[in-house]
C-alpha cells in the first residue's frame, strides 16, 4: 500500500507517492500561485497527485491515504484549513475539495507539524522521544513531537513557535503582532536586514555581490559577504545568529527536547551558522547540569513534509 503526501508552500506545490517504509518512490512540484482562489491551488495539488500516481505504475487502489501539510492552522476533524497568514486561506474545505478528485481518506495538518513528523519517521529526529523541528523560510515553522506524537495544542493551533514574541514591539509580523521570532530568524529577515544594511553601504562588499541590484539578495548574501572577510556581512550574520539562537534557547527551556532539528534554505549554511547557533543556545540555556538538546541540520530537506503528511494516517 502506498501514501499520497502534499506539502502545500507560499512558492510551491510538492507531492510524492510514499512506500509503507516512509520512502519517496516519485515525486514532483509545481508552483502555488499563492494569489488566485483556493480552489484552483487544491485542483493543482490534485493533479499533481494524481499524475505522480499514474507515472509510478499505480492506480487509486494502491493508494491508501492522502496527507496534507499546509500553512495555517488546520482542523483536521472538519477536514479544513480554519486560518493561514502566508497563503490566504480562511475556513477553507480542503478535504471536501480534494475529494472532488481523489475519493481516498484525507488528513490535515500544518506543514511545519508534517516536517517535524517526517524528521521523526525517517531523519534527524528518528528514535527520539521528544524533538522539535524549526524549519527557516518565508517564515519560520515549528513543529513539535512528544511520544511519537505532534503536539498541535488544544485547538490545533499550538507549537506556532515562530510568533512567540522576542522583541516586545519590535518588527511588524504578517500575524498581526509585533515583535514575533519569525520576523527576525526566518529568511525573511535575513534578507530584509541584508538589504537595509546594503542600502546604507552601496558601495560595500554586499553590493558587489549582486551587481548592485539590491532586489537580488537573498538568504545566503550576507554569509557570502562574511565569508569574504566583509565586516558588515559579519555584523549581520553575527545579528541573526543571535535572533535565531534565542528564540531556540526559548524552545529548549520550554520542551527540553533530545533533539532540535534546523530546516529550511537558511540551514545550508551548516556549520556555518550552526557552531555559533550552538555555543549561544548552551551558554544560555537554563539548566546547566543536565545534557543540552543536540542541535542538528535537518536530514530530510524538502522531503520531510512529504513523508510527514503521508503518515498522518498512520498517527491519526
Amino acid at each position: 500500500m502506498y501514501y499520497i503526501g502534499i506539502d502545500l508552500g507560499g512558492t510551491n506545490i510538492a507531492a510524492g507517492i510514499v512506500d509503507e517504509e516512509g520512502k519517496i518512490i516519485k515525486k514532483g512540484a509545481v508552483p502555488t500561485g499563492a494569489h488566485r482562489h483556493y480552489s484552483e491551488i487544491l485542483k493543482d495539488m490534485a493533479d499533481l497527485s494524481l499524475n505522480l500516481v499514474k507515472e509510478c505504475g499505480l492506480s487509486l487502489d494502491d493508494i491508501h491515504s492522502v496527507g496534507i501539510g499546509s500553512p495555517g492552522t488546520p482542523d483536521n476533524e472538519k477536514g479544513m484549513i480554519l486560518y493561514s497568514n502566508n497563503i490566504a486561506f480562511l475556513n477553507v474545505p480542503m478535504r471536501e475539495e480534494i475529494q472532488k478528485y481523489i475519493p481516498k481518506p484525507v488528513n490535515i495538518e500544518n506543514d511545519a507539524n508534517c516536517a517535524a513528523y517526517g524528521e521523526y519517521i525517517a531523519g534527524g529526529a528518528k528514535g527520539t522521544r521528544i524533538s522539535v523541528t524549526i524549519t527557516l523560510g518565508t517564515g519560520i515553522g515549528g513543529g513539535v513531537i512528544i511520544d511519537g506524537k505532534i503536539y498541535t495544542g488544544a485547538h490545533h493551533a499550538g507549537a506556532e513557535l515562530g510568533h512567540m514574541v522576542i522583541c516586545v514591539d519590535g518588527e511588524q509580523c504578517t500575524c498581526g503582532r509585533k515583535g514575533c521570532w519569525e520576523a527576525y530568524a526566518s529568511a525573511t529577515a535575513l534578507i530584509r536586514m541584508t538589504r537595509e544594511a546594503a542600502a546604507r553601504d552601496i558601495n560595500g562588499t554586499i553590493m558587489k555581490l549582486v551587481g548592485g541590484d539590491i532586489s537580488k539578495i537573498d538568504a545566503k548574501t550576507a554569509f557570502d559577504a562574511k565569508r569574504m572577510g566583509d565586516s558588515v556581512g559579519a555584523a549581520i550574520v553575527d545579528k541573526y545568529v543571535k535572533y535565531l539562537a534565542e528564540g531556540l534557547v526559548n524552545v529548549c527551556n520550554i520542551f527540553e527536547p533530545e533533539v532540535i532539528c534546523i530546516g529550511g534554505g537558511v540551514s545550508k549554511e551548516g556549520e556555518y551558522l550552526l557552531g555559533p547557533v550552538r555555543e549561544y543556545v548552551y551558554e544560555k540555556f537554563y539548566c546547566k547540569q543536565i545534557t543540552p538538546p543536540k542541535i542538528i541540520p535537518a536530514v530530510l530537506g524538502n522531503d520531510a513534509g512529504i513523508i510527514g503528511a503521508a503518515f498522518l494516517a498512520k498517527q491519526i
